[in-house]
Protein backbone atom coordinates (compact mmCIF):
# COMPACT_ATOMS: atom_id res chain seq x y z
CA UNK A 1 0.00 0.00 0.00
CA UNK A 2 1.66 3.25 -1.16
CA UNK A 3 0.29 5.28 1.76
CA UNK A 4 1.73 2.96 4.41
CA UNK A 5 5.06 2.62 2.60
CA UNK A 6 5.30 6.41 2.51
CA UNK A 7 4.35 6.81 6.16
CA UNK A 8 6.79 4.11 7.27
CA UNK A 9 9.65 5.73 5.36
CA UNK A 10 8.82 9.13 6.83
CA UNK A 11 8.60 7.69 10.34
CA UNK A 12 12.00 6.06 10.04
CA UNK A 13 13.40 9.45 9.00
CA UNK A 14 11.46 11.38 11.68
CA UNK A 15 9.75 13.31 8.92
CA UNK A 16 6.32 14.88 9.40
CA UNK A 17 3.52 13.32 7.32
CA UNK A 18 1.09 15.57 5.53
CA UNK A 19 -2.31 16.20 7.08
CA UNK A 20 -3.88 14.32 4.19
CA UNK A 21 -1.76 11.26 4.97
CA UNK A 22 -2.67 11.41 8.66
CA UNK A 23 -6.36 11.66 7.81
CA UNK A 24 -6.00 8.75 5.39
CA UNK A 25 -4.77 6.51 8.23
CA UNK A 26 -8.00 7.17 10.14
CA UNK A 27 -10.04 6.40 7.01
CA UNK A 28 -8.50 2.98 6.30
CA UNK A 29 -10.80 -0.05 6.31
CA UNK A 30 -10.84 -3.07 8.58
CA UNK A 31 -9.35 -5.11 5.73
CA UNK A 32 -6.30 -2.83 5.89
CA UNK A 33 -6.05 -2.70 9.68
CA UNK A 34 -3.29 -5.27 10.19
CA UNK A 35 -1.25 -3.57 7.47
CA UNK A 36 -1.64 -0.27 9.34
CA UNK A 37 -0.54 -1.87 12.62
CA UNK A 38 2.44 -3.52 10.93
CA UNK A 39 3.57 -0.26 9.32
CA UNK A 40 3.30 1.67 12.59
CA UNK A 41 5.05 -1.25 14.29
CA UNK A 42 8.09 -0.84 12.05
CA UNK A 43 8.41 2.77 13.14
CA UNK A 44 7.91 1.85 16.80
CA UNK A 45 10.62 -0.84 16.66
CA UNK A 46 13.05 1.51 14.92
CA UNK A 47 13.04 3.92 17.87
CA UNK A 48 12.03 1.74 20.83
CA UNK A 49 12.73 -1.87 19.93
CA UNK A 50 10.39 -4.27 21.73
CA UNK A 51 10.53 -2.48 25.09
CA UNK A 52 7.38 -1.47 26.97
CA UNK A 53 7.65 1.21 29.63
CA UNK A 54 5.37 0.76 32.64
CA UNK A 55 3.90 3.74 34.47
CA UNK A 56 2.02 3.70 37.76
CA UNK A 57 -0.53 6.24 38.99
CA UNK A 58 -0.75 7.51 42.55
CA UNK A 59 -3.87 9.59 43.11
CA UNK A 60 -2.76 12.12 45.73
CA UNK A 61 -6.08 13.95 45.96
CA UNK A 62 -9.32 12.66 44.49
CA UNK A 63 -12.49 14.48 43.44
CA UNK A 64 -13.73 17.88 44.58
CA UNK A 65 -12.45 19.75 41.53
CA UNK A 66 -13.77 23.24 40.68
CA UNK A 67 -13.24 22.83 36.91
CA UNK A 68 -16.05 21.75 34.56
CA UNK A 69 -14.27 19.42 32.10
CA UNK A 70 -17.13 17.43 30.56
CA UNK A 71 -15.22 14.14 30.39
CA UNK A 72 -14.06 14.08 33.99
CA UNK A 73 -15.61 12.17 36.89
CA UNK A 74 -14.00 14.61 39.32
CA UNK A 75 -15.50 17.73 37.68
CA UNK A 76 -17.61 20.38 39.34
CA UNK A 77 -21.12 18.96 39.67
CA UNK A 78 -20.11 15.37 38.87
CA UNK A 79 -22.51 12.77 40.25
CA UNK A 80 -20.09 9.91 39.60
CA UNK A 81 -19.71 7.72 42.67
CA UNK A 82 -15.94 7.92 42.90
CA UNK A 83 -13.61 7.99 45.87
CA UNK A 84 -13.14 11.49 47.29
CA UNK A 85 -10.32 12.38 49.66
CA UNK A 86 -7.85 15.17 50.34
CA UNK A 87 -4.07 14.94 50.17
CA UNK A 88 -2.35 11.67 51.00
CA UNK A 89 0.54 11.95 53.41
CA UNK A 90 4.01 11.46 51.86
CA UNK A 91 4.48 8.05 53.48
CA UNK A 92 1.08 6.87 52.18
CA UNK A 93 1.94 8.02 48.66
CA UNK A 94 5.38 6.41 48.87
CA UNK A 95 3.82 3.12 49.97
CA UNK A 96 1.46 3.20 47.00
CA UNK A 97 4.32 4.08 44.64
CA UNK A 98 6.38 1.16 45.96
CA UNK A 99 3.61 -1.26 45.01
CA UNK A 100 3.77 -0.09 41.40
CA UNK A 101 7.56 -0.13 41.26
CA UNK A 102 7.61 -3.68 42.66
CA UNK A 103 5.34 -4.67 39.78
CA UNK A 104 7.80 -3.32 37.21
CA UNK A 105 6.81 0.34 36.89
CA UNK A 106 9.66 2.64 35.91
CA UNK A 107 7.73 5.90 36.32
CA UNK A 108 5.36 6.99 39.10
CA UNK A 109 2.78 9.63 38.17
CA UNK A 110 1.63 11.80 41.08
CA UNK A 111 -1.79 13.23 40.29
CA UNK A 112 -3.94 15.68 42.24
CA UNK A 113 -7.35 17.03 41.34
CA UNK A 114 -7.95 20.76 41.11
CA UNK A 115 -7.41 23.73 38.83
CA UNK A 116 -3.78 23.98 39.79
CA UNK A 117 -1.48 23.74 42.82
CA UNK A 118 -0.99 26.38 45.49
CA UNK A 119 2.51 27.05 46.76
CA UNK A 120 1.65 24.92 49.81
CA UNK A 121 0.59 22.11 47.46
CA UNK A 122 3.98 22.29 45.75
CA UNK A 123 5.58 21.86 49.18
CA UNK A 124 3.38 18.78 49.82
CA UNK A 125 4.37 17.25 46.50
CA UNK A 126 8.03 18.04 47.12
CA UNK A 127 7.85 16.10 50.40
CA UNK A 128 6.16 13.22 48.59
CA UNK A 129 8.83 13.17 45.87
CA UNK A 130 11.51 13.07 48.57
CA UNK A 131 9.78 10.11 50.24
CA UNK A 132 9.50 8.18 46.97
CA UNK A 133 13.04 8.90 45.82
CA UNK A 134 14.31 8.15 49.31
CA UNK A 135 13.19 4.54 48.95
CA UNK A 136 14.17 4.24 45.26
CA UNK A 137 16.39 6.99 43.78
CA UNK A 138 16.14 5.52 40.28
CA UNK A 139 12.36 5.83 39.92
CA UNK A 140 11.09 8.54 37.57
CA UNK A 141 8.52 10.90 39.05
CA UNK A 142 6.00 12.76 36.89
CA UNK A 143 3.73 15.34 38.51
CA UNK A 144 0.23 16.09 37.20
CA UNK A 145 -1.23 18.90 39.27
CA UNK A 146 -3.11 21.11 36.82
CA UNK A 147 -2.32 24.59 35.58
CA UNK A 148 1.05 25.89 36.77
CA UNK A 149 1.82 29.40 37.98
CA UNK A 150 5.17 31.12 37.50
CA UNK A 151 8.13 29.39 39.17
CA UNK A 152 6.13 26.30 40.20
CA UNK A 153 7.67 24.12 37.49
CA UNK A 154 11.14 25.21 38.63
CA UNK A 155 10.26 24.31 42.23
CA UNK A 156 9.09 20.86 41.16
CA UNK A 157 12.28 20.32 39.19
CA UNK A 158 14.37 21.37 42.20
CA UNK A 159 12.37 18.94 44.37
CA UNK A 160 13.37 16.05 42.12
CA UNK A 161 10.47 15.76 39.67
CA UNK A 162 11.56 14.40 36.32
CA UNK A 163 8.47 15.21 34.25
CA UNK A 164 5.19 17.09 34.19
CA UNK A 165 1.94 15.96 32.59
CA UNK A 166 -0.70 18.28 31.20
CA UNK A 167 -2.85 17.12 28.29
CA UNK A 168 -4.22 19.23 25.46
CA UNK A 169 -7.07 16.69 25.25
CA UNK A 170 -8.70 17.92 22.03
CA UNK A 171 -8.27 20.41 19.22
CA UNK A 172 -8.18 24.15 19.89
CA UNK A 173 -11.28 24.60 17.76
CA UNK A 174 -13.42 22.29 19.89
CA UNK A 175 -11.85 22.86 23.31
CA UNK A 176 -14.53 25.32 24.40
CA UNK A 177 -17.17 22.63 23.82
CA UNK A 178 -15.77 20.43 26.60
CA UNK A 179 -14.45 22.95 29.15
CA UNK A 180 -15.37 26.54 30.00
CA UNK A 181 -13.48 27.21 33.24
CA UNK A 182 -10.06 27.40 31.57
CA UNK A 183 -8.81 27.62 27.98
CA UNK A 184 -6.78 25.64 25.49
CA UNK A 185 -4.18 28.42 25.69
CA UNK A 186 -3.93 27.86 29.45
CA UNK A 187 -2.97 24.26 28.80
CA UNK A 188 -0.40 25.17 26.17
CA UNK A 189 1.11 27.69 28.60
CA UNK A 190 1.52 25.04 31.31
CA UNK A 191 3.30 22.66 28.92
CA UNK A 192 5.59 25.55 27.96
CA UNK A 193 6.32 26.24 31.64
CA UNK A 194 7.31 22.60 32.12
CA UNK A 195 9.61 22.81 29.10
CA UNK A 196 11.15 26.02 30.31
CA UNK A 197 11.97 24.53 33.70
CA UNK A 198 13.76 21.57 32.12
CA UNK A 199 11.10 19.03 33.01
CA UNK A 200 10.30 16.30 30.53
CA UNK A 201 6.89 17.28 29.18
CA UNK A 202 4.07 14.76 28.91
CA UNK A 203 0.99 15.88 26.97
CA UNK A 204 -1.66 13.93 25.11
CA UNK A 205 -5.26 13.68 24.04
CA UNK A 206 -8.62 12.04 24.65
CA UNK A 207 -10.35 10.34 21.74
CA UNK A 208 -14.03 9.46 21.63
CA UNK A 209 -15.65 12.70 22.76
CA UNK A 210 -17.55 13.12 19.49
CA UNK A 211 -14.68 14.83 17.68
CA UNK A 212 -14.07 14.53 13.93
CA UNK A 213 -11.03 12.99 12.28
CA UNK A 214 -9.90 16.54 11.51
CA UNK A 215 -10.04 17.38 15.23
CA UNK A 216 -7.90 14.37 16.07
CA UNK A 217 -5.31 15.32 13.49
CA UNK A 218 -5.36 18.95 14.69
CA UNK A 219 -4.56 18.04 18.29
CA UNK A 220 -1.85 15.54 17.34
CA UNK A 221 -0.15 18.09 15.08
CA UNK A 222 -0.40 20.64 17.89
CA UNK A 223 1.27 18.14 20.21
CA UNK A 224 4.05 17.57 17.72
CA UNK A 225 4.66 21.31 17.64
CA UNK A 226 4.81 21.42 21.46
CA UNK A 227 7.23 18.49 21.26
CA UNK A 228 6.57 16.53 24.48
CA UNK A 229 8.69 13.49 25.25
CA UNK A 230 5.59 11.38 25.91
CA UNK A 231 2.09 11.47 24.42
CA UNK A 232 -0.63 9.63 26.36
CA UNK A 233 -3.54 8.56 24.16
CA UNK A 234 -6.71 8.29 26.24
CA UNK A 235 -9.95 6.73 25.06
CA UNK A 236 -12.99 8.28 26.69
CA UNK A 237 -14.91 6.16 29.15
CA UNK A 238 -18.32 7.84 29.40
CA UNK A 239 -18.73 8.16 33.13
CA UNK A 240 -22.26 8.08 34.51
CA UNK A 241 -22.90 11.43 36.17
CA UNK A 242 -20.92 13.46 33.60
CA UNK A 243 -22.10 15.34 30.48
CA UNK A 244 -20.42 12.81 28.16
CA UNK A 245 -22.06 9.77 29.74
CA UNK A 246 -23.71 8.75 26.44
CA UNK A 247 -20.71 9.25 24.15
CA UNK A 248 -19.85 5.67 23.16
CA UNK A 249 -18.12 6.33 19.83
CA UNK A 250 -15.13 3.97 19.74
CA UNK A 251 -14.40 0.49 18.47
CA UNK A 252 -11.14 -1.46 18.95
CA UNK A 253 -10.35 -0.93 15.28
CA UNK A 254 -10.75 2.83 15.50
CA UNK A 255 -8.57 2.97 18.60
CA UNK A 256 -5.78 1.16 16.73
CA UNK A 257 -6.07 3.59 13.81
CA UNK A 258 -5.80 6.54 16.19
CA UNK A 259 -2.72 5.06 17.87
CA UNK A 260 -1.13 4.45 14.46
CA UNK A 261 -1.80 8.03 13.34
CA UNK A 262 -0.16 9.34 16.52
CA UNK A 263 2.87 7.11 15.96
CA UNK A 264 3.31 8.29 12.37
CA UNK A 265 3.04 11.96 13.34
CA UNK A 266 5.31 11.61 16.41
CA UNK A 267 7.49 8.62 15.51
CA UNK A 268 10.22 8.96 18.14
CA UNK A 269 8.25 9.94 21.25
CA UNK A 270 6.94 7.72 24.01
CA UNK A 271 3.39 6.94 22.85
CA UNK A 272 1.42 5.69 25.86
CA UNK A 273 -1.86 3.79 25.75
CA UNK A 274 -3.59 5.45 28.68
CA UNK A 275 -7.16 5.56 29.96
CA UNK A 276 -9.78 3.36 28.39
CA UNK A 277 -7.60 0.71 26.78
CA UNK A 278 -9.21 -2.16 28.67
CA UNK A 279 -12.72 -0.99 27.80
CA UNK A 280 -12.23 -0.01 24.16
CA UNK A 281 -9.33 -2.16 22.87
CA UNK A 282 -10.40 -5.18 24.92
CA UNK A 283 -8.95 -8.37 23.42
CA UNK A 284 -7.03 -6.29 20.85
CA UNK A 285 -4.83 -4.65 23.50
CA UNK A 286 -1.77 -6.70 22.44
CA UNK A 287 -1.99 -5.20 18.93
CA UNK A 288 -1.75 -1.77 20.55
CA UNK A 289 1.66 -2.73 21.95
CA UNK A 290 2.96 -3.01 18.39
CA UNK A 291 2.27 0.72 18.02
CA UNK A 292 2.70 2.22 21.49
CA UNK A 293 5.74 1.64 23.70
CA UNK A 294 4.22 2.58 27.06
CA UNK A 295 1.18 1.75 29.22
CA UNK A 296 -0.13 2.28 32.73
CA UNK A 297 0.14 -0.69 35.07
CA UNK A 298 -2.92 -1.67 37.06
CA UNK A 299 -5.48 0.91 38.17
CA UNK A 300 -6.10 4.49 37.07
CA UNK A 301 -7.27 7.52 39.04
CA UNK A 302 -10.93 6.80 39.62
CA UNK A 303 -11.36 3.53 37.75
CA UNK A 304 -9.88 0.07 37.97
CA UNK A 305 -7.74 -1.21 35.14
CA UNK A 306 -7.12 -4.86 34.48
CA UNK A 307 -5.03 -6.62 37.12
CA UNK A 308 -1.36 -5.70 37.07
CA UNK A 309 -0.32 -9.32 36.57
CA UNK A 310 -2.60 -9.53 33.53
CA UNK A 311 -0.73 -6.53 32.06
CA UNK A 312 2.61 -8.24 32.64
CA UNK A 313 1.36 -11.50 31.12
CA UNK A 314 -0.02 -9.65 28.09
CA UNK A 315 3.32 -7.96 27.43
CA UNK A 316 5.23 -11.22 27.72
CA UNK A 317 2.76 -13.22 25.63
CA UNK A 318 2.88 -10.61 22.85
CA UNK A 319 6.66 -10.98 22.62
CA UNK A 320 7.61 -7.69 24.26
CA UNK A 321 9.80 -6.99 27.29
CA UNK A 322 9.52 -4.63 30.25
CA UNK A 323 11.82 -1.63 30.03
CA UNK A 324 14.30 -1.75 32.89
CA UNK A 325 15.17 1.04 35.31
CA UNK A 326 18.63 1.34 33.80
CA UNK A 327 17.42 1.70 30.23
CA UNK A 328 16.88 5.07 28.57
CA UNK A 329 13.38 5.35 27.18
CA UNK A 330 13.95 7.90 24.42
CA UNK A 331 16.18 7.54 21.37
CA UNK A 332 19.60 9.09 21.79
CA UNK A 333 18.88 12.20 19.74
CA UNK A 334 15.94 13.07 22.03
CA UNK A 335 17.42 12.03 25.36
CA UNK A 336 20.48 14.20 24.74
CA UNK A 337 18.25 17.25 24.25
CA UNK A 338 16.35 16.56 27.47
CA UNK A 339 19.53 15.87 29.44
CA UNK A 340 20.92 19.21 28.28
CA UNK A 341 18.17 20.93 30.26
CA UNK A 342 16.05 21.91 27.31
CA UNK A 343 12.98 20.06 28.46
CA UNK A 344 11.42 17.81 25.92
CA UNK A 345 11.82 19.59 22.76
CA UNK A 346 13.73 22.78 23.01
CA UNK A 347 16.33 21.44 20.66
CA UNK A 348 15.94 20.39 17.09
CA UNK A 349 15.34 16.73 17.78
CA UNK A 350 11.74 16.90 18.74
CA UNK A 351 9.35 14.64 16.98
CA UNK A 352 11.45 15.16 13.92
CA UNK A 353 13.47 17.70 11.97
CA UNK A 354 10.30 19.22 10.53
CA UNK A 355 8.40 19.37 13.80
CA UNK A 356 8.35 22.81 15.01
CA UNK A 357 -1.16 13.62 28.73
CA UNK A 358 -5.81 11.47 32.82
CA UNK A 359 -6.22 10.35 34.01
CA UNK A 360 -8.38 13.01 34.78
CA UNK A 361 -6.19 14.29 37.35
CA UNK A 362 -8.98 16.57 37.89
CA UNK A 363 -10.28 19.25 35.81
CA UNK A 364 -7.28 21.14 34.69
CA UNK A 365 -4.76 18.42 35.28
CA UNK A 366 -5.55 15.95 32.71
CA UNK A 367 -8.04 13.98 30.90
CA UNK A 368 -10.78 12.01 32.22
CA UNK A 369 -8.41 9.31 31.49
CA UNK A 370 -4.93 8.80 31.37
CA UNK A 371 -3.27 12.04 30.98
CA UNK A 372 -1.12 10.92 33.59
CA UNK A 373 -3.79 8.35 33.90
CA UNK A 374 -7.46 7.69 33.43
CA UNK A 375 -10.89 7.55 34.71
CA UNK A 376 -13.61 5.16 33.79
CA UNK A 377 -17.33 4.68 33.87
CA UNK A 378 -19.52 3.05 36.43
CA UNK A 379 -20.24 -0.68 36.26
CA UNK A 380 -23.95 0.01 36.29
CA UNK A 381 -23.84 2.27 33.24
CA UNK A 382 -26.32 1.21 30.61
CA UNK A 383 -25.35 3.69 27.91
CA UNK A 384 -26.73 2.61 24.53
CA UNK A 385 -24.48 2.15 21.52
CA UNK A 386 -24.65 5.11 19.14
CA UNK A 387 -26.94 4.72 16.14
CA UNK A 388 -24.61 6.65 13.83
CA UNK A 389 -20.83 6.60 13.54
CA UNK A 390 -18.67 9.40 14.89
CA UNK A 391 -17.83 12.04 12.31
CA UNK A 392 -15.13 10.82 9.97
CA UNK A 393 -15.48 7.20 11.06
CA UNK A 394 -15.14 4.58 8.29
CA UNK A 395 -18.43 3.17 7.07
CA UNK A 396 -17.55 -0.34 8.19
CA UNK A 397 -17.63 0.90 11.80
CA UNK A 398 -21.15 2.31 11.54
CA UNK A 399 -22.56 -0.62 13.49
CA UNK A 400 -20.77 -0.05 16.78
CA UNK A 401 -20.07 -2.97 19.08
CA UNK A 402 -22.40 -3.43 22.00
CA UNK A 403 -21.29 -1.22 24.88
CA UNK A 404 -19.26 -3.30 27.33
CA UNK A 405 -20.08 -1.41 30.50
CA UNK A 406 -19.45 -4.63 32.40
CA UNK A 407 -15.74 -3.99 31.88
CA UNK A 408 -15.84 -0.68 33.69
CA UNK A 409 -15.17 -0.57 37.42
CA UNK A 410 -15.11 2.49 39.66
CA UNK A 411 -11.94 2.43 41.70
CA UNK A 412 -12.47 1.18 45.23
CA UNK A 413 -8.97 0.02 46.08
CA UNK A 414 -5.46 1.40 46.35
CA UNK A 415 -4.36 4.84 47.49
CA UNK A 416 -6.96 6.46 49.71
CA UNK A 417 -8.41 3.13 50.86
CA UNK A 418 -7.36 0.34 53.15
CA UNK A 419 -7.15 -2.12 50.25
CA UNK A 420 -3.96 -3.02 48.44
CA UNK A 421 -3.35 -1.33 45.06
CA UNK A 422 -3.88 -3.37 41.94
CA UNK A 423 -0.31 -4.03 40.87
Amino acid sequence: MDLLDTLTAKGLRRELPTREEALAVLATTDDELLDVVAAAGRVRRQWFGRRVKLNYLVNLKSGLCPEDCSYCSQRLGSKAEILKYTWLKPDQAAEAAAAGVSGGAKRVCLVASGRGPTDRDIDRVADTIAAIKGQDPAVEVCACLGLLSDNQAERLRAAGADAYNHNLNTSEGTYGDITTTHTYADRVDTVAKAHGAGLSACSGLIAGMGESDEDLVDVVYALRELDPDSVPVNFLIPFEGTPLAKEWNLTPQRCLRILAMVRFVCPDVEVRIAGGREVHLRSMQPLGLHIANSIFLGDYLTSEGQAGQADLDMIKDAGFEIEGAGEVTLPQHRSEVTAAGGGCGSGGGGCGPCGGGHEEAAGACGTSHGACGTTHAQPSAEAPAPEVPVSGQPADEAASDEVRSDLVRVRRRGAGTELAPNA
